[in-house]
C-alpha cells in the first residue's frame, strides 16, 4: 500500500530512495489536454519541497510547463517495488541562478551535463509525495 509523505520531511529511507542514481519520468499536461511522459533526471530540495529537472527551451515538456505556468505536473521514480511520485506546480526557471542551481544539484545526483545556451529548469513547487521506499 502507498504512503503518503510530509514534502518537507520526508523520512530516511525516502531520502535515500530519491538520491539514488535512478531515472524517473516527469508527467506533463500539453495545451491540448493530452499527457505526456517523458524520461528524466531529477532532484528534490526537501528544505524548499523543490523537485529540478533541467531541459531545454524547445523541449515538448518546457513547452508544456511554459503554455501552463502553475500547472500540475507529477515526477515517478521506481525500482522493483519501491517507488514515489513528487505532485506539484511547475515552473519554468530560466534565470542564471536558476540554471546554476539546476545543473549543480543534477550534476551531484547524475553527472556534469553538457552545455547548452538554451538550458531551462522545470521547478516543481511539491506539494504531495506518495509511494514505497
Amino acid at each position: 500500500m502507498a504512503e503518503r509523505f510530509d514534502p518537507t520531511n520526508p523520512p530516511d529511507d525516502v531520502r535515500a530512495f530519491y538520491t539514488e542514481r535512478h531515472l524517473a519520468t516527469l508527467t506533463t499536461i500539453s495545451p491540448s489536454g493530452d499527457l505526456q511522459v517523458t524520461p528524466v533526471g531529477f532532484t528534490y530540495e526537501p528544505e524548499r519541497a523543490m523537485a529540478r529537472v533541467i531541459t531545454w527551451a524547445s523541449s515538448v515538456k518546457a513547452k508544456n510547463v511554459a503554455a501552463s505556468p502553475g500547472g500540475r505536473v507529477a515526477v515517478s521514480q521506481v525500482d522493483g517495488g519501491r517507488w514515489l511520485t513528487f505532485y506539484g506546480t511547475a515552473t519554468l526557471g530560466t534565470s542564471a541562478a536558476a540554471q546554476r542551481e539546476g545543473v549543480s544539484r543534477y550534476a551531484e545526483r547524475y553527472r556534469q551535463p553538457k552545455e547548452r545556451d538554451d538550458r531551462v529548469v522545470i521547478e516543481i513547487a511539491v506539494d504531495r509525495i506518495i509511494g514505497r521506499a
